[in-house]
């Protein structure tokens, strides 16, 4: 019994904390969406594992027309696409901008591309120059991202080439681009040059290298203020990692195949333990998570209790985790019913986060600034405990589009949608004892979430 009251307490504090977190529907209507960032201005770029880059604008409106479309030249499937996108820092005045695709051969590829000169909404589709081709053994663990850093080289994750556990070591063999962080100058060159201050520079086939030890460095970013470099690695079979570490700090090993987060894992021929950059954060999969996507360390201005926390979430485990600089980690309730695949930052510093499931952009909000910010979308719920029904009591006028009861563990257990403003009454006859998530969306697509216990 007293283990019992003890979750009840810590599942309603963690509860009342994880309402800060908000998820408003921004747009919807992608397909697959991987990766949304800007061009130093008010609009946003989606990324489509289809090789399509759609623009979209402030105010959640789609253009027409995408912005590049490569499909011809991708292989769509699995972990395979259209996966990377980053500005030149200098695009408002040259126009640059950069994309990471696997081609038709499964090799993954960096290319550079210019917009139209005549139509900012249109890149020209026959600018491309392909930088680098890298030969992709399997067909998984690709990495994706690409990102300038504060120094303004261009940065690439590169994961370890796929078949699990990466038996051949590639992320320790400094003779090959996988299971790396490479860094390159695209602004001198032909295509690119080396920066100085790589870590390996004149050893055959590590120029670029910039950090070893990756397994699959899926999403990673900067911290706009502080410069660090955060990078979420995708785990093996048991465990997800966030790293982070200046982004001066060159030849940095993540450890992995040696170490999976900080456990060890095929130790064989490993430089010492002690010469290994060990994770901020691990996250378990006893706790649901599988695939770790990273965001980034928030630096807008609408929400100041979000300022300098690191955001991330897990394509298994659909809830939102914001961490601290020294590891402190909270989560968000569940959203269940995306998976999600990427997060995104607009030019003021605010974030959003994608689905790939669905198709729909989020934007993230702190519903906890106020009594006027929490009434716009504000519902009772009663009785609670319930038995067989719930009522849902609207305030003014904000009412219920769609309503949604999760279990603790993010599974969608019933959905109901609304034919009118009369959405009051929610039948549950099935639902044994227990708590329940109770998510209810308004017509602005404003979602806010209820615990729920049935007796």
């Amino acid at each position: 019994m007293k283990i019992a009251l003890l979750f009840l307490t810590l599942f309603c504090l963690n509860f009342s904390y994880s309402q800060t977190i908000g998820l408003q529907t921004f747009a919807t209507g992608f397909t697959r969406p991987l990766e949304i960032t800007n061009a130093g201005d008010s609009r946003l770029f989606v990324v489509e594992q289809g090789g399509i880059i759609k623009i979209l604008n402030s105010d959640g409106t789609t253009n027409p027309n995408p912005f590049l479309n490569i499909s011809s030249l991708i292989t769509n499937s699995g972990e395979r696409g259209l996966l990377g996108l980053a500005f030149h820092p200098n695009y408002a005045t040259n126009g640059f901008f950069f994309i990471n695709y696997i081609n038709l051969a499964g090799n993954t590829v960096i290319a550079k591309y210019s917009v139209s000169s005549g139509n900012p909404n249109i890149a020209n589709a026959a600018s491309g120059i392909i930088l680098l081709t890298i030969a992709q053994p399997y067909t998984n663990h690709n990495g994706g991202t690409l990102k300038f850093g504060p120094d303004g080289y261009l940065y690439i994750g590169m994961g370890d080439g796929g078949d699990g556990g990466d038996p051949g070591n590639r992320a320790q063999n400094i003779n090959e681009l996988l299971g790396k962080m490479l860094r390159i100058d695209v602004n001198s060159g032909n295509p690119y040059s080396i920066p100085s201050g790589n870590p390996y520079v004149g050893i055959t086939g590590a120029d670029e290298i910039w950090a070893i030890g990756l397994r699959n460095p899926w999403k990673f970013s900067f911290d706009k203020t502080l410069g660090n470099l955060w990078i979420a690695d995708v785990g093996q079979g048991q465990i997800e990692e966030i790293n982070s570490a200046p982004s001066s700090q060159s030849g940095l090993n993540y450890g992995w195949r040696c170490y999976e987060g900080d456990n060890d894992y095929n130790t064989a021929s490993c430089a010492p333990k002690s010469t290994m950059k060990f994770p901020l954060k691990t996250i378990n999969h006893n706790t649901g998570a599988c695939s770790i996507t990273g965001g980034y360390v928030y630096n807008g201005t609408t929400y100041p209790k979000f300022k300098g926390l690191y955001f991330f979430t897990d394509y298994c485990d659909p809830k939102i985790g914001m961490l601290t600089d020294n590891g402190t980690l909270t989560y968000s309730s569940m959203y269940g019913g995306n998976n999600f695949s990427t997060f995104g930052e607009d030019n003021a510093g605010e974030l959003y986060v994608a689905a790939i499931n669905n198709g729909a952009i989020y934007k993230i909000t702190d519903t906890s600034l106020g009594l006027n910010s929490n009434e716009k979308i504000a519902f009772s719920v009663y009785p609670n405990p319930a038995k067989s029904e719930i009522i849902i009591q609207n305030s003014n006028e904000n009412y219920p589009a769609e309503v949604m009861i999760y279990d603790l563990d993010g599974k969608l257990l019933l959905k109901q949608k609304a034919e009118d403003k009369n959405l009051n009454t929610v039948k549950m006859d099935n639902l044994s004892q227990g708590l329940y998530i109770v998510s209810i969306k308004n017509k602005e697509g404003n979602v806010s979430n209820y615990k729920l216990v049935v007796k």
